[in-house]
């Protein structure tokens, strides 16, 4: 059985599903709650504090879904320091891929926020799709909850 709990936050409502002490998925929607257990308020403390600007590194037990590459992309993005991006050609690079593989991975996160796959941009740094409700949208608000500044206003462009 999984155990969830929902919180608000700034981009919308968040359930966060517990399997084996281990954090399983992150969904934009509220669901009903199961056991408030410690791993499950620790979650709640430590996005609440991201939230606010006070934590910049989440210390959680994640269990990362999907094959070896999508594990080893999670373990990328987990990499980048907040209130920065890279590119999905860079964590290429590192992993020795090709960009396109890298951003069918982190499309299939199922731990955005925590695995910070709004971090990762398509390449001169344009602002790139994002599995979140609001699509990029919430990407934009989660970096800029960051203090993110894009390097060419247009980035920030209310069309996008």
């Amino acid at each position: 059985m999984n155990n969830r709990i929902s919180l608000s936050s700034p981009v919308g409502p968040l359930t966060v599903i517990e399997s084996r002490d281990r954090l399983v998925a992150l969904v934009w929607e509220e669901q009903p709650a199961g056991p408030a257990t410690a791993l499950l308020q620790e979650t709640r403390r430590q996005l609440l504090a991201y939230f606010a600007g006070r934590l910049t590194r989440f210390d959680l037990p994640l269990e990362v879904a999907g094959s070896d590459f999508q594990q080893a992309v999670c373990r990328e993005m987990l990499k980048i320091p907040y209130g920065q991006t890279w590119t999905y050609g860079q964590l290429a690079k590192n992993l020795k891929s090709s960009a396109q593989p890298v951003g069918g991975a982190c499309g299939r996160n199922r731990l955005p926020i925590l695995i910070p796959c709004h971090r990762v941009m398509g390449a001169g740094d344009q602002m790139t799709g994002f599995s979140g409700a609001g699509g990029i949208h919430t990407k934009r608000q989660l970096l800029i909850l960051e203090g993110w500044q894009p390097r060419e206003p247009d980035l920030f462009a209310p069309d996008q």
